[in-house]
């Protein structure tokens, strides 16, 4: 695989302005997914439709984004990558506009599909990100793109709601047509035009991310640290509307959105972990840290069933501690192929999300059968484990290496 791999030894230093560009661009566009998660009954009534079918949307947005995770990242190494962020930018600007303007739900459903795969730009954004990061701001750069990245997936149903009630459904789909275009000409305006690192064949391409997965085994303990604190994030998430639209909290749809702002606090506070391996702390020494808290603070959501402040507390640890491992995961996997960031970003985020998925099913079944202790027991557990394999992790990379008589 080496021999294939052209290196090259010069990179770009990264200014504020394009850092700020690329943090906007990354929660303006992953918002994209998820703007229509408060809207299933409006969008039910305005389509004629079953709610079910509503949900269907979702996960079309949903496997979308999975198959461009599997097909279009890993053309981030094999293309130059400011043509190629536009390129997607503007289809999936496109497709949210379809979906503003869509006569019918298959229209909506069709034009969601689009959008999904190629929305997966982001994920092409933070490899980038990290390319572009000079000697010691990988920490603090990838983070703070990170940050924006969660900033949209936590904000992004606050907005819908607001924008919904004041404009109606369509409204909502136009300002992400509009916001997608605009990181668009921004990201053509502001980011610097890197050569491609490889030149290999699209199928060998593909090909070598599995590769990856068998040579590295760095990026194989990172992806099960991933998948354990998203699915745990995604099980907390799934069920919290159902836990506050209910006594003893019986809160609208709006106050349950801006609930969400207390994640945000958390996935802000998480920028610390970037400035801490520029400081010289070990990420793979501070995940311990950041999964025991994790599981910890679902002490605090478990007592949220009563208590809003100790939900709220327990939702800035839970997040804070999700998105430090994330960016510790990034920050150990991107120096390990240089050349092949954009793989093993893509090698990370496929499980990643498939991880989500099976978080959020899983939460469903069991706020129905045991309600929300038993989403607490579960959202703890996982990063419980993660704990144990870092224990494992750490334990193993301290003992010595026999010397050879």
């Amino acid at each position: 695989m080496d021999s294939q791999l052209a290196e090259r030894t010069e990179t770009p230093t990264v200014s504020g302005r394009v850092v700020a560009a690329m943090t906007f661009a990354t929660g303006a566009v992953i918002a994209n997914l998820y703007y229509a998660q408060p809207l299933e009954d409006t969008l039910a009534h305005a389509f004629s439709a079953h709610t079910s079918s509503i949900g269907l949307i979702n996960t079309v947005l949903q496997v979308g984004y999975a198959v461009g995770l599997a097909t279009l990242v890993p053309l981030g190494d094999l293309l130059e990558r400011r043509r190629l962020l536009v390129t997607m930018l503007a289809v999936a600007s496109c497709g949210m506009l379809l979906m503003t303007v869509a006569p019918s739900l298959a229209v909506f459903g069709a034009a969601a599909a689009v959008v999904g795969v190629s929305s997966v730009a982001v994920q092409v954004i933070v490899p980038f990100a990290s390319h572009l990061a000079g000697k010691g701001q990988h920490g603090r750069i990838v983070s703070t793109v990170m940050s924006g990245l969660l900033m949209g997936i936590l904000l992004s149903r606050t907005v819908s709601g607001v924008i919904a009630d004041l404009f109606g459904w369509r409204a909502v789909f136009g300002l992400g047509a509009a916001l997608t275009a605009s990181v668009a000409v921004v990201l053509w305006r502001e980011l610097p035009v890197v050569a491609p690192m490889v030149s290999l064949r699209y199928p060998a391409l593909l090909a070598s991310v599995l590769v990856l997965l068998r040579e590295e085994p760095v990026l194989r303990i990172r992806i099960i640290h991933g998948a354990l604190t998203f699915a745990s994030f995604s099980v907390f998430w799934a069920s919290a509307g159902f836990l506050l639209a209910r006594e003893p909290y019986g809160w609208s749809e709006a106050t349950i959105g801006a609930f969400a702002l207390f994640g945000a606090a958390g996935a802000l506070a998480a920028r610390y972990a970037g400035r801490l391996v520029d400081k010289g702390y070990s990420p793979r020494a501070t995940t311990g840290i950041w999964v025991a808290m994790m599981a910890l603070s679902y002490v605090l959501i478990g007592l949220g069933a009563e208590s809003a402040v100790a939900l709220a507390i327990g939702v800035v640890f839970m997040d804070m501690g999700c998105q430090a491992t994330h960016i510790n995961n990034q920050n150990l996997i991107f120096p390990l192929r240089p050349e092949a960031r954009s793989r093993l970003n893509t090698a990370y985020m496929v499980f990643y999300f498939i991880a989500a998925a099976i978080g959020s099913a899983l939460s469903a079944v069991i706020y129905a059968e045991w309600g929300w202790t038993g989403v607490s027991i579960l959202g703890g557990v996982l990063p419980a484990l993660s704990f144990l394999v870092w224990v494992w992790e750490y334990t193993r990379s301290r003992r010595p290496v026999p010397v050879a008589a």
